[in-house]
């Protein structure tokens, strides 16, 4: 049998543009990734500093004796494990405060629904530092009140803070994801005699996922790398968050030790991803599908 009469595929023609955008993407690759390969870099060197007249250091010149010093020498691991705490409670409590928010702002029709939404719009829109002065004097009125569990130099106090000032813009986002969701489904399941209740919990938060991992993404974050509020509101090292603790690394004039700093920055980052790396693959669909609706 003859190949002739055969029509052959046309090859696609190569993009001539396509080699100066995988150039364009190194560059942008490089960039990103450098701040990362020094901070690696100056956690090995032995001197503290945190650069160098060397790009590729002499592997002679670098050392696991910081990261050991980091662990021994300092108060590390509490700084960690307080920094974990105030995430943890903070992810918790918003997640869990916000998801009921957010859908009832969804569903269901009650007074002053609208001024709500536009009053937690118009909270997003002052910044942080307008509130440090009231949020310094609400929770010194609340440290006597709750002996000392919710107040100053607390970290439930703290996780408090970041509980508050992420309400607004979660509701927001898991309003808008619900209100993608199908109403049919919480119809037919009311038909078949489940309550508002039930209907929720085994009808619409199995469909809330996405949206749910990109809410406490972002509140594990924010508490995690915020070094203002904790400045303001701790004053017992024993209660610092990492934020705080790895500034007293480098808050010397002639005492900085960069390489102590950067060694902290490192270990200090695996949490974070963690955290964002096992919940990645929810991000988009959830920020997506969460965009306001009107």
């Amino acid at each position: 049998m003859t190949t002739e009469g055969k029509i052959k595929p046309l090859k696609p023609r190569p993009d001539p543009s396509l080699p100066i955008w995988h150039a364009i993407l190194l560059f942008c690759l490089v960039l990103v990734l450098s701040p990362a390969y020094f901070v690696v870099i100056a956690a090995l060197r032995k001197n503290g500093s945190l650069v160098s007249s060397e790009f590729v250091p002499n592997p002679s010149n670098l050392t696991l004796s910081n990261f050991t010093a980091l662990l021994h020498d300092t108060n590390f691991l509490i700084w960690m494990k307080n920094t974990l705490i105030v995430s943890s409670v903070s992810t918790v409590v918003a997640v869990s405060v916000t998801t009921l928010a957010g859908y009832a702002f969804s569903r269901f029709r009650f007074r002053f629904r609208q001024n709500g939404l536009l009053f937690m719009i118009l909270l997003q829109m002052f910044p942080a530092a307008m509130s440090m002065v009231a949020i310094f004097r609400l929770l010194q009125w609340l440290g006597p009140m709750t002996g000392g569990l919710v107040g100053l130099n607390s970290l439930f106090g703290l996780s408090l803070v970041y509980i508050g000032a992420g309400i607004p813009f979660n509701s927001w986002i898991i309003k808008g994801y619900v209100d993608g969701l199908p109403i049919e489904l919480e119809e037919s399941a009311y038909l078949d005699g489940a309550t508002p209740w039930q209907t929720f919990s085994q009808v619409v938060l199995p469909l809330m996922g996405p949206v749910l991992a990109t809410v406490a993404v972002f509140n594990f974050i924010a508490p995690y790398s915020d070094f203002v509020f904790p400045s303001i509101l701790l004053f017992d090292e024993q209660q610092y968050t990492l934020a705080i603790g790895m500034q007293g690394f480098i808050s010397g004039n002639f005492s900085a030790n960069w390489s102590l700093f950067a060694a902290s920055a490192v270990l200090g980052s695996l949490p974070i991803l963690i955290v964002f790396f096992s919940l990645q693959r929810f991000l988009v669909q959830g920020l997506t599908q969460g965009a306001v609706k009107g």
